[in-house]
């Protein structure tokens, strides 16, 4: 889990192994955490994740619904604007903060430029793809067609995001 993804500090997460399920550690080293991982604890950074957990959780309910409407917000403007889009991924039972849109007949590249230009932040994959040439192999396991998985474009919400924004 990463913690940037609460607003917790940039490079602090957490990891559950589930017991008896092998691992190995990819640092040698000083043998913390039963030898699970190596070097010293960025305990702020670790304080500061807990705290946005606790927070996350306290307002989890509120903020769901609040980014859930905030996402079929945006995804009815963009599909009123560009009736040939398509949605990728479920109607129901799915993440609040997360759409993905693909633009057929245009690639995904094209269409951050553009975005970026007038400062809207989105990708054209997951963020641990970010920078490869293949096709999302998550688009792919969806069957969303082959044809329009490269105009496809991921909008991320967050608690900061506002109705003016969207």
């Amino acid at each position: 889990m990463s913690g940037h993804k609460l607003h917790a500090p940039k490079g602090i997460g957490a990891l559950y192994i589930r017991q008896g399920h092998p691992f190995s550690s990819m640092l040698l080293g000083g043998g913390q955490e039963g030898g699970l991982r190596s070097g010293t604890e960025n305990v702020a950074a670790i304080i500061g994740f807990g705290k946005a957990c606790e927070l996350a959780l306290q307002t989890q309910d509120e903020e769901g619904r609040r980014m859930t409407h905030l996402r079929d917000r945006l995804e009815k403007g963009l599909l009123q604007r560009f009736p040939k889009a398509l949605v990728n991924g479920a109607s129901t039972l799915r993440l609040p903060n997360t759409c993905n849109i693909s633009f057929p007949g245009i690639t995904s590249e094209s269409i951050l430029r553009k975005l970026d230009r007038q400062g809207i932040c989105a990708s054209g994959g997951s963020a641990c793809s970010s920078g490869s040439s293949q096709p999302s192999h998550v688009l792919q396991a969806m069957a969303v067609p082959a044809q329009v998985i490269g105009g496809s474009v991921r909008f991320s919400l967050s608690r900061y995001s506002t109705e003016t924004e969207v």
